[in-house]
């Protein structure tokens, strides 16, 4: 089985959908560099401190130096398993607002907006509380709600509602703006993954070949055309040929690579790696993502998972009730309540968005304190802000510079301190008085709208959305057009978070889903 209909690159969340859709009649190869998702962590929700940072799950990629962040440079987690992602995200399920896809829309991408896209996220749902209008049933992508609730947590709602932050039940119905515990991709205290919700049911089928430990080296171009794969499995170097399209759904960052390395990007950087360039496009530019501003208090009186596991003892109980019940803080995704709010009246819809925590630590990875704590992350939703992503030599093996560029512009530093000071105003009000909340993250002494944007390079880190390194739109200088369609190289096409002109407001794996659930769509109507 060499030859192939469609060869997809990448069985993260958006190749797994699309793998599942397209071998329903048609021959199709699925190449992962990673390999299967055997691994238990993967399943157990707080397994992801297991799993990010591993290299049996993790591509572990960094950034460079961060100038906005003081010059620290983050670990930058991607999913390199079956699942992709999805294997060691936080498990939010979150579309983002109807303002983002009219944007998309407004700016010349004809099909992507509100209306057209509802169906498609409802397509592959099923939601614990059965189809309605927002929300589809019988799905393969399973959303709950989480099982546990924190005291803490509630009442950070009931402040956040006392700033002026309604509650809300639902955060998926075109407008987030409110407060409220985030629902979750899991079923019975189990992660739900890609692979299991659209793999493993058609892993049977005669028309599916699915290769793990296949690491793709580039896209093979005949006369303008992609016509195959070049990929390397057990040290050695193999080809597959698709008489209808190579589908790249390898991330925001595998994707920009993968095409950079093949000779389609910006030609100067493809000159001076000495790769042939096939297609000189602003591939692996356009780079977005979501800072997490991590603002964290002591509390008094109540009780947090740092002092619940700081114990033999402690970490046991939460262990057998996990066992028993499948809930508590081992059924944890990793932010348990979120809020959406506007930096200041002047913003039309919601621009920040909270992850809310009953624990604090020094880092990720690192241990947690050992005082009672809460974390308020809070993330501007819209960054002016543009990096890239850049191959680094023509070794696949060679990771990119990834330059997110946080905090590069003016407009990002006043939100950020806007964020800042309205999670002082949270913390402020009345329903956390009992708790007697002391800020030690970034500290009450910082002031100034200057002083508080340092602050937020100082304290911020990523938290996982990179998109946008494949731009799609309208005019001749994106990298894909509408219908995903790779400009310029015919039987190409591109399948992940990399085409979104503009990222999401909120957490971007549900529309990953979506944009394969579009590409599979727009692959049916071609045939």
């Amino acid at each position: 089985m060499d030859q192939f209909d469609y060869i997809i690159v990448g069985a993260g969340t958006a190749g797994c959908l699309l793998a599942n859709r397209l071998s329903a009649d048609a021959r199709v190869l699925l190449l992962e560099a990673g390999g299967k998702d055997d691994y238990i962590w993967v399943h157990i929700p707080m397994g992801y401190l297991y799993c990010i940072g591993n290299p049996r799950t993790d591509w572990g990629f960094r950034t460079r130096a961060e100038p906005g962040l003081g010059g620290r440079s983050l670990g930058y987690p991607r999913g390199r398993v079956l699942g992709g992602c999805s294997s060691i995200n936080g498990m939010i399920y979150m579309r983002g607002q109807a303002a983002d896809y009219d944007g998309w829309a407004q700016m010349g991408c004809t099909g992507w907006g509100w209306d057209d896209v509802l169906p498609l996220f409802k397509r592959h749902e099923d939601y614990f509380g059965g189809a309605d209008a927002a929300h589809g049933a019988g799905g393969e992508w399973r959303v709950e709600k989480q099982r546990l609730s924190w005291p803490v947590l509630d009442d950070f709602a009931r402040a956040a509602e006392a700033e002026g932050i309604p509650q809300v039940e639902d955060f998926n119905t075109g407008d987030n703006e409110g407060v409220s515990y985030f629902k979750v991709n899991q079923r019975g205290g189990w992660r739900w993954n890609a692979s299991k919700g659209f793999l493993r049911p058609v892993r049977g089928r005669d028309t599916l070949r699915v290769l793990t430990g296949a690491q793709s080296e580039g896209v093979i171009i005949d006369e303008g055309r992609a016509v195959g794969v070049r990929y390397r499995k057990d040290g050695a170097l193999h080809e597959a040929r698709a008489r209808a399209e190579v589908i790249l759904c390898a991330g925001a960052i595998g994707t920009p690579q993968l095409l950079q390395l093949s000779g389609i990007g910006p030609g100067a950087l493809l000159q001076q790696m000495e790769i042939p360039v096939q297609r000189e496009a602003p591939v692996g530019d356009n780079l977005q993502d979501h800072l997490q501003i991590r603002c964290a208090y002591k509390v008094q009186g109540t009780k947090t998972l740092n002092t619940m596991a700081n114990s033999l003892l402690g970490k046991a109980r939460i262990g057998l009730e996990y066992v028993l019940k499948r809930s508590g803080p081992m059924s944890m995704a990793p932010s348990q309540l979120g809020a959406f709010a506007r930096s200041s009246p002047d913003v039309a819809t919601a621009d920040l968005e909270y992850h809310v925590q009953p624990l604090s630590l020094d880092a990720f990875g690192e241990p947690l304190h050992d005082f009672d704590a809460i974390t308020a992350s809070v993330c501007p939703l819209r960054p002016e802000s543009r990096g890239h992503v850049r191959i680094t030599s023509p070794d696949p093996a060679d990771h990119p510079e990834i330059a997110p560029n946080y905090l590069s512009t003016e407009g990002d530093r006043r939100v950020a301190a806007r964020a800042i000071r309205l999670t002082r105003r949270i913390m402020a009000a009345e329903p956390m008085a009992p708790y007697s909340p002391e800020e030690f993250r970034p500290g009450p002494d910082v002031e100034t709208d200057d002083d508080l944007a340092a602050a937020a390079g100082r304290i911020g880190t990523t938290i996982f959305h990179p998109v946008g390194t494949a731009r799609m739109g309208a005019d001749p200088g994106s990298v894909v057009d509408p219908q995903l369609r790779v400009r310029g190289v015919a039987g190409l096409r591109v399948a992940d978070a990399s085409v979104m002109p503009t990222i999401t407001s909120g957490n971007t794996n549900a529309p990953t889903l979506m944009i394969a659930e579009k590409a599979a769509e727009l692959i049916a109507g071609r045939r």
